[in-house]
């Protein structure tokens, strides 16, 4: 479902000029390699006619020394311009490891596949109208579209009436679209505290759509944790850490944004397993030329370094990146020795 709206994204693009050219290029992955030598490589700079194949860019990267494997996506746009994202894990670097897709023979009743179906459309549609908000204070996402939201709702009552049927689809389901649908649809159970544990199995899913669609309902309920601490609600962030190490670029994306939520109060053990696991992977996203998706990482590197929130946000405003990322990043004080 992802890779189809990359694809749309960058069809978008097409139709908007008939020839989109490259606007900027972010990387992640880098430990020992260069941008430049990745950009010679492949022959590519900003400017350039957007490349027709993907996968011969990754098959490309992938024959450089050190590489174990790449990933470049093109997500549209910047006027004419299309944004290219170009990762790559090199041998020895973190690995985001996930689970072996299921084999079973669950699946989702085609009503549930219908209407989901039938929402995404909704979505499109308002999106281009400019309705697409949403309100996650429910614990779910809440459209601003009526006819969105109505989907919604039913799949509320879907969630409540057939949980195991999700449940078992997430577990047991052979088609990865299947249980996409269902990792968005159980984080409409009206009791979150029994869908926490089905949402982090999701987000080690072999596909990269459930994975995204279990961090965006996990993200809701995170929203609804924090207005409502009386309720209990403890989720924990070692997933969506470890996918800020993955090739995949909406596992970064998805679990950034997720974990600004989680980090708003400054959780002192989320924040110290951010600085052990996945701080250089921040650091480098927080240095992303397209702003838009650099504002998550940056607050994450901000908040593991100790920067005040408001400090924070004037320092992205004036342009200035480096202060909190040197400071994150600064070794730390050695502890005194006693007499």
């Amino acid at each position: 479902m992802i890779r189809g709206l990359v694809i749309l994204a960058v069809a978008v693009c097409s139709a908007a000029a008939q020839a989109p050219k490259t606007g900027d290029i972010n990387f992640y992955g880098l430990r020992k390699l260069a941008p430049d030598k990745i950009l010679r490589t492949l022959e590519l700079k900003s400017g350039d006619p957007l490349p027709p194949s993907k996968g011969d860019l990754e098959d490309r990267l992938e024959l450089m020394p050190g590489v174990a494997a790449a990933r470049v996506e093109a997500v549209c746009c910047e006027g004419p311009n299309a944004i290219l994202f170009i990762g790559i894990e090199e041998r020895g670097s973190p690995h985001f490891d996930t689970r072996q897709a299921p084999a079973g023979t669950a699946s989702l009743p085609e009503d549930i596949m219908a209407a989901y179906r039938e929402y995404m459309g909704a979505v499109a549609r308002a999106a281009q109208l400019g309705n697409a908000a949403e309100d996650l204070t429910a614990g779910e996402s809440r459209i601003a579209d009526p006819a969105a939201r109505r989907f919604e709702e039913q799949f509320a009552g879907l969630a409540a009436d057939r949980i195991e049927v999700l449940r078992d689809v997430l577990r047991n389901g052979a088609e990865p679209e299947e249980r996409a649908v269902a990792a968005a649809v159980i984080g409409y159970a009206p009791k979150k505290d029994q869908v926490i544990k089905d949402l982090q199995f999701a987000m080690q899913d072999a596909e990269p759509a459930v994975r995204a669609n279990a961090v965006r309902a996990m993200m809701a309920i995170a929203v609804l944790a924090q207005k409502r601490p009386d309720l209990g609600l403890r989720i924990e962030p070692t997933w969506m850490v470890e996918m800020l190490n993955s090739i995949v670029l909406g596992d970064r994306q998805q679990a950034a944004l997720a974990l600004v939520t989680l980090t708003e109060q400054r959780n002192a053990a989320t924040l110290e397993l951010i600085r052990a696991r996945a701080l250089p992977a921040l650091v480098e996203m927080a240095r992303w030329k397209t702003l838009g998706y650099a504002l998550p990482a940056f607050l994450l590197v901000g908040r593991a370094g100790g920067v005040p929130e408001q400090e924070l946000l004037d320092q992205w405003k004036q342009g200035d990146r480096e202060t909190a990322i040197e400071k994150a990043t600064a070794p730390a004080p050695k502890a005194r020795r006693g007499k």
